[in-house]
């Protein structure tokens, strides 16, 4: 029995979560019987060098669903072989951040009880990414989630999406060229949301002489942005540049700003500050990705953002309901004083 209740240090699934999926997949599997009794509390703070309050936690959860029963002065029971879950679900993110995590909250709040997630970070590593997948293809996962951003080596990355079964396969935030088969996608269309964002903004931008997008050579965002960025300058006929390093910049009277990364953005307002001039009046800042910091920050920056919220809802829904579809996003545009 100890042996089925499995703990991945790498993992990013809470540890409490990790106890209570093994016991229900060991039950969906009929490794756990009905009216087996549960490894102890005592025996699983000895073999996994955790918490009593983690172990605690995990059982009176499993109880709330009606799964597990306690039995004082004997211990944990299986009380029902009826998990209740539709799913079980590997999910692969590139790297931990704000924006992530209102994505994860979002799916762990559409999947409730009705689905169990197994949560990795790769970094932005192709290896990891490479390792992650192989390792798991053969576990018995029903959904298979990735987002697929890479500082460098991803060329390869669509083989290995490949191997994944199309009908557990659901790509998230980004489109990926070269998979094949019916599979599930909820996406940014990155050239088309920045076009459309900046064109709903185009009476406060025509105030400034030319626009810059700064986004570094070694970015992994989509190049698309810069494809959009272009399309809108030339159909509006602004001067426009695609600036590598803000830090080396020269920033004049005039200039507006559409920022993509977050360290980027805190560059440019020091900048701005140290040459006296004004944000929203002498140089304008468009950023990507609300936080509610940008809310405040210079009494408001205009952002341009993807729901967060809805893409993590889209894929628990599109899993719930064993769909296979490709969604676009909501992509938004938040007009602050910035601009």
């Amino acid at each position: 029995m100890d042996k089925l209740i499995r703990i991945n240090e790498y993992s990013k699934t809470p540890k409490y979560q990790q106890i209570i999926d093994s016991i229900l997949s060991g039950i969906e599997r009929g490794e756990i019987e009905l009216d087996s009794k549960l490894p102890s509390v005592n025996r699983l703070l000895i073999d996994f060098d955790i918490s009593r309050d983690t172990i605690v936690k995990a059982y009176d959860r499993l109880q709330k669903i009606g799964v597990v029963q306690s039995v004082q002065g004997k211990g944990y029971f299986v009380k029902s072989e009826d998990t209740k879950r539709k799913a079980r679900v590997f999910l692969l993110f590139n790297k931990l951040s704000t924006h992530k995590k209102i994505i994860y909250d979002s799916l762990y709040q559409t999947l409730g009880d009705q689905a169990s997630i197994d949560f990795y970070i790769y970094n932005n590593d192709f290896r990891l990414f490479k390792n992650y997948i192989t390792a798991n293809l053969a576990n018995n996962f029903s959904h298979f989630v990735i987002i697929t951003h890479f500082l460098e080596g991803g060329q390869n990355a669509v083989d290995i999406i490949n191997m994944i079964p199309k009908n557990k396969l659901i790509l998230l935030d980004k489109k990926v060229d070269g998979v094949v088969g019916n599979f599930g996608a909820v996406y940014q269309a990155f050239a088309k949301d920045i076009y459309n964002a900046l064109t709903q903004a185009l009476e406060p931008l025509k105030k400034y002489t030319k626009l810059k997008i700064i986004l570094p050579s070694n970015s992994y965002h989509p190049y698309d942005i810069i494809i959009g960025f272009k399309d809108f300058c030339t159909e509006y006929a602004f001067d426009h540049e695609v600036v590598e390093d803000i830090s080396a910049c020269e920033i004049k009277q005039g200039d507006g700003f559409i920022n993509v990364m977050e360290d980027d953005l805190v560059t440019l307002i020091k900048r701005i500050k140290v040459q006296d001039m004004e944000v929203g009046k002498d140089v304008g800042i468009v950023s990507y990705n609300e936080t509610p910091l940008k809310e405040v920050l210079l009494n408001g920056i205009t952002v341009i953002s993807t729901d967060f919220k809805a893409l993590g809802k889209s894929v628990g829904q599109m899993i719930l309901e064993n769909r296979r579809e490709q969604i676009a996003n909501p992509f938004q545009l938040i007009l602050r004083n910035s601009l």
